[in-house]
């Protein structure tokens, strides 16, 4: 099981930080994924990090302005969102796969698994 927290009420131009929490588990044999859906839109890929050697890979919309980083301990994935635009409102949700890199880095929520609950983020203009 997964569990997002973090999101909330932000201005454009401001920040927010997401955490995704494994519980019962550790992200190391895993990639851990962060996807997004929102308002009459299909669940689309933002970025995810491989949890044994901390690869990562960016969608479009999150390059330059997304990070994404694993603990020490490996079981929190942390995705600092800076500059946020309206466009970046959406639920946001967690989720893993043991699928291999390049087939993760893809971004496709059909490689993932175990999505958590999400958390919403509304970005004000």
């Amino acid at each position: 099981q997964v569990v997002e927290s973090g999101g909330g009420l932000v201005q454009a131009g401001g920040s927010l930080r997401l955490s995704c929490v494994a519980s019962g588990f550790t992200f190391e044999d895993y990639t851990v994924g962060w996807f997004r859906q929102a308002p009459g839109k299909e669940l689309g890929g933002v970025s995810c990090i491989d949890g044994n050697d901390g690869d990562t890979y960016y969608g479009d919309s999150a390059k330059g302005r997304f990070t994404i980083s694993i603990d020490n301990g490996k079981k929190k994935v942390t995705l600092r969102m800076n500059d946020l635009k309206p466009e970046d409102t959406a639920v946001y949700y967690c989720a893993t796969t043991t699928r291999p890199w390049r087939v993760a880095a893809t971004l496709s929520p059909a490689n993932f698994g175990y999505f958590g609950q999400g958390t919403q983020d509304t970005v004000s203009s």
